[in-house]
């Protein structure tokens, strides 16, 4: 027989009472359960724990030796109990987040902040990836949450929709749109110089489909990998990029140029590994980005998806 926790208990309740019929009060068991159980215990150790020659029980020396053990045992679980209960009320935790670099520019900075004002105690490691490289990490479990856009995933991947994120044609001070408040024909967008994301990234693969759909050609002439790498560029050149509304709206010194037609919208999505463990950090973080990820404070901004 291996001795189990109850062992551990009846032993050191019997050791502080030195009595059975109390520490069996005490236990609410029966008294010859009570001294049934010390002898299994006993008889598994092969020593014998326990003097019950006077007219009190104590300890043996070899019982001394190992109630210094049970109580330590019983202590240790007892504060992993409490660790437990830590991380489930969130005053201790870690969370691993990973988001596309678009959103980086607008939405991880507000969440993240407003996540460590909910739980200060929570650590979150936050990590900017391409869209492929936040599912591969998903699956892999080196990444508890991410945020990305709404589409086909790889199997194991689940998205829950968060809302949606328009696009536009984004100038700075030098372009000679600036001022332009009537909508542009997407032809007139052949020959134009862009600068955009690199092709490792989801918004430059919507643009390219956007702008083979209308059949026009515009010349890329500037390639980042950082939408505030793009938003520098366009502020002290004439090139033109494009961009999230929200983060346009951030920075006062860029100018959206509506197209004609308008650059499709997409979907933002909160993405985890279908069926993986979800810790309360990450569940809180969930219900957070689900509750006020939604960019903007004007009549035009993201709407939810339904």
């Amino acid at each position: 027989m291996q001795p189990e926790l109850r062992h551990l208990r009846y032993l050191l309740a019997v050791a502080e009472h030195a009595n059975f019929t109390r520490a069996a009060e005490e236990l609410r068991i029966a008294q010859p359960t009570l001294s049934q159980q010390i002898k299994q215990l006993e008889k598994a150790l092969g020593a014998q724990l326990l003097d019950r020659t006077g007219r009190t029980v104590r300890l043996t020396d070899a019982g001394e030796t190992y109630a210094r053990y049970a109580r330590r045992a019983l202590r240790d679980l007892a504060a992993g109990e409490r660790a437990v209960l830590d991380v489930r009320d969130l005053s201790r935790g870690h969370l691993r987040l990973a988001v596309t670099p678009t959103f980086t520019a607008y939405l991880t900075g507000p969440l993240v902040a407003a996540f460590h004002t909910r739980h200060p105690g929570i650590t979150v490691e936050v990590r900017e990836l391409t869209q492929d490289h936040i599912e591969a990490e998903l699956l892999a479990d080196r990444v508890d949450l991410g945020i990305a856009f709404d589409g086909v995933h790889l199997a194991g991947v689940e998205a829950t929709g968060l809302f949606t994120e328009t696009l536009g044609l984004v100038v700075g001070p030098a372009h000679p749109y600036a001022g332009r408040t009537e909508p542009l024909p997407v032809a007139e967008l052949t020959g134009h110089h862009l600068a955009l994301l690199s092709g490792d990234f989801a918004t430059r693969r919507h643009v390219d489909a956007y702008v083979a759909e209308h059949r026009v050609g515009p010349r890329i002439v500037v390639e980042a990998d950082s939408v505030s790498a793009l938003t520098e560029i366009v502020r002290r050149t004439a090139l033109a990029t494009v961009l999230p509304d929200a983060v346009t709206r951030d920075h006062p010194y860029l100018t959206p140029v509506p197209l004609s037609p308008a650059l499709p919208s997409r979907g933002v999505a909160l993405l985890r590994r279908t069926g993986g463990y979800r810790s309360a950090a990450a569940e809180s973080f969930a219900e957070l980005a689900a509750a006020e990820a939604v960019p903007g404070d004007g009549p035009d901004r993201g709407q939810p998806i339904g």
